[in-house]
């Protein structure tokens, strides 16, 4: 599979959005719970047009999404969703590769991800390093996500293949 990353058009927005819903019920949420998170994983124009968002392409189609937020002197991975049926495949890997290069790239030391639970073996897989949780509650049940960094100016750790 030939995969390509750019960076996001405002008017893939949508797409994006769609992306993000369809990643999330993968992992078997319930369907309430996607409702309550419906503007956390909405993706607008504003927010591409101010961030640095990108896409993975998979023959042409959009198949992922990525985004770099800058907030102060925090700078954080946010919105890294990949189509469910495309999981698995290398996506992931080459778009969280592209961004961390880039993010190294523009001096950032270390990128921080507020992670879901199911995704924190990608990260880790990646070279992130857990460093806290960040916690709170959806109807009455707490929720842990483990919240991570990378650091953009180490090594890569022995056995590392990219």
């Amino acid at each position: 599979m030939d995969i390509r990353i750019r960076r996001a058009e405002p008017d893939e927005a949508a797409t994006l959005t769609e992306i993000a819903h369809a990643a999330k019920r993968h992992w078997g949420y319930p369907e309430n719970w996607i409702e309550r998170w419906k503007d956390d994983l909405t993706i607008t124009p504003e927010f591409i047009s101010q961030n640095e968002v990108y896409v993975a392409l998979a023959d042409e189609e959009i198949v992922g999404c990525g985004a770099i937020v800058f907030d102060g002197a925090l700078v954080e991975l946010e919105h890294m969703w990949i189509r469910p049926e495309h999981m698995g495949t290398g996506v992931g890997r080459a778009l969280f590769l592209h961004i961390k290069e880039r993010a190294a790239n523009l001096g950032v030391p270390e990128l921080e991800i507020s992670s879901d639970p199911n995704a924190e073996g990608f990260y880790q897989r990646m070279g992130a390093r857990r460093i806290g949780d960040v916690k709170s509650e959806i109807e009455g049940k707490p929720r842990v996500l483990p919240r991570m960094a990378v650091d953009l100016h180490k090594k890569e750790p022995p056995g590392w293949k990219r």
